[in-house]
This record gives C-alpha cells, structure tokens and sequence, in this order.
C-alpha cells in the first residue's frame, strides 16, 4: 500500500483526503490511501515520517509551508525561488521539495485576467502569498503585499484608501480569514471602495464562496474562488509522485 497525506494544522477546512480518496474510487487505484496528519508542531512530522515508513509523499498546507523546507534533502527550482514548499516527494529516503501552488494559480488566474488588472494587493505574507508574488511577477503584475503593520512593499490595512484601491484592481486573499468553520470571518480591507473593475481572488475553497467574496459580489466585482487552484495543484502533485 502506498501512504500519501497532508500535513498542517488545523486540518478541518481541508477537502484533500475527500479529493484523493474520490480519485482514487474513480479511477480504480487499490493501493493507495490518503490521509490527514494534523501537527501542532512541524517538530511533529519526525515522527509522522518514523511511523509510517510507506510514506511516498505529502502535501503542506497551513502553517508549515516555510517551515518544512529545513526537512528536505532536495529542493525544486520553484521552491527555491519561492521560498516555500506544498509538495514533498519521498524517494530513497530523500525529502524532494517541489512548489504545486504556483502552478494551480497560474493556471487559475489567467483566465480571468484583464487588461486593467495590472496592479495587486496580496492579502498576507505566509507560504502561500510566496507562491502567488512568484507568478504575479511572471506574469508582469505589480503587487503590494497587505499586512497588519506597513514595511517596503507592504501596506497596513488602514493605509488602503481610495487612491489605493482604485490603482490595485486584482485583489488575492492568502489568509485563512473566512475559512471553515470560521465562515464569517474576512480580510479588513474596505469594500465599499471596490468597483466592478476589481477582481478577487480568494485561495479558500471552503465554503465555496466567503464573505470576503460576497462583499465584492455585492458591488460588482469579479469573483474567484481557490477550487481550481485546489485541484490543478492536486493533479500536479500526483504527477510528481508518480514521476
């Protein structure tokens, strides 16, 4: 039996296990299962790796996308870019370290894109707002990142005023805000400046659509939710594992 999994805490927003396990049913793989390893400490995954030796490979969610790149023994050009890893491959005792974020956004966000999205607002600073600055700077689109404290390159959410929101029309939450079950919760920011010119992004894919998504909706601004963020960086991890 192959043994994949996913490592964060907390675990109970997450539909990885339900995903794997469907595709595994559907496309008749027997050998393999898919769990949820919930880690109050990433000093925990020592002995996830010890008591399951037919581990094959993981996926990292919150808060350990930083912090597991000081376990592995090999690291993906993405992920050396980034600064920050989702998807680890177990091989020969190797921990191989590979970024599958960058892909499901890209991929993700493309369509949607304007002209006149040109300029973003990252919500966040942790693993997956790395991922999202990495392709936002492929694709040429300014950014500044969004914090609870201003710094270089990076606005308080008090600072984010007309002027501010009226130039940055592609807006992408990485906080857990408003993730289940804590459903009503929603980045600070003030929505009665978006227009239908914005387009938000929010990498929570549960519930479907939060109220960070909702308060845009209701002005007129485009939505996306992180569900085919989800699954294309699910696929990919399944190639890599497979590779």
């Amino acid at each position: 039996m192959k043994r994949y999994g996913l490592i964060g805490y907390p675990l109970t927003h997450s539909l990885s296990q339900q995903y794997f396990t469907q595709k595994f049913i559907e496309e008749g793989i027997e050998d393999c299962i898919y769990e949820r390893f919930s880690i109050p400490s990433i000093t925990d995954l020592h002995d996830i790796l010890q008591a399951h030796p037919d581990l094959c490979g993981f996926n990292i969610t919150i808060p350990y996308k930083k912090e597991v790149l000081a376990f592995l023994t090999e690291r993906s050009k993405a992920v050396e870019e980034v600064g920050a890893c989702n998807c680890v491959k177990i091989e020969a005792g190797k921990l191989i370290g590979y970024n599958t974020d960058v892909i499901g956004f890209e991929n993700s966000l493309i369509p949607f894109l304007k002209p006149t999205h040109n300029k973003a607002l990252v919500l966040g600073t942790g693993g997956a707002a790395l991922a999202i600055v990495y392709v936002l700077q492929k694709l040429g689109i300014a950014f500044n990142y969004v914090s609870r404290t201003a710094a270089t390159g990076q606005f308080a959410y008090n600072d984010l005023d007309a002027s501010v929101m009226a130039s940055h029309t592609l807006i992408i939450n990485t906080t857990p805000l408003g993730m289940f079950p804590n459903i009503e919760a929603c980045p600070d920011i003030p929505y009665d400046l978006l227009t239908p010119a914005h387009h938000l992004f929010d990498l929570t894919y549960n519930p479907a659509v939060s109220t960070f998504l909702t308060n845009g909706m209701q002005v007129g601004a485009t939505i996306q939710n992180g569900q085919q963020m989800f699954v294309e960086q699910a696929e990919q991890s399944w190639r890599i594992w497979n590779s």
